[in-house]
């Protein structure tokens, strides 16, 4: 069971982008909160918020909640040579490894069995906003929770970005 969207941030990082799926049709809204935070919410075409995702409180672990704000997964970066590593705890319901080659844009989500559930690449060229396919073949995980965990991905790694930038100086 294949399932494909594609949706983008803002060039500045705030405000509602659709999400459209392979025949172009709108299934959701993304809702990047505010410039100045890395929060987002997943979004029905009519506005209800089925997910959303944000850093916690003096965390590097970005939350996925549900509409009622119960808690659905965490997200954190692993320590790894020569690749991206990301691990997504799915409370209850797995634990997942999102890895990335190095300067690659293309990116892989296993299950603990190492069986694929989702795969996205990063579509945008160099002067756009970042722009995502994602495929999801897991039925344990939706659609929308996974736009949470790249968005939250992405949010990780502007802030290590920054934090690099700003040592560096």
């Amino acid at each position: 069971m294949k399932k494909t969207v594609f949706f983008s941030d803002n060039f500045f990082s705030s405000g509602e982008t659709e999400i459209f799926n392979e025949e172009e049709k709108v299934v959701g809204k993304l809702d990047l909160r505010s410039a100045f935070s890395a929060a987002v919410d997943v979004k029905t075409p009519d506005g209800n918020i089925i997910v959303s995702g944000a850093f916690g409180f003096f965390s590097s672990k970005w939350f996925v909640k549900d509409h009622q704000d119960k808690e659905l997964g965490e997200l954190r970066q692993r320590f790894a040579f020569f690749k991206s590593i990301y691990e997504y705890n799915a409370f209850g319901r797995g634990i997942y490894r999102l890895e990335c080659p190095a300067f690659s844009r293309e990116y892989t989500l296993y299950d603990e069995n190492d069986e694929l559930a989702a795969e996205f690449k990063r579509t945008d060229s160099f002067f756009e906003s970042v722009a995502f396919q994602l495929s999801d073949y897991t039925s344990d995980l939706e659609a929308e929770e996974l736009v949470a965990i790249v968005m939250g991905m992405n949010a990780i790694q502007k802030r290590r970005r920054s934090q690099n930038s700003s040592a560096a100086t």
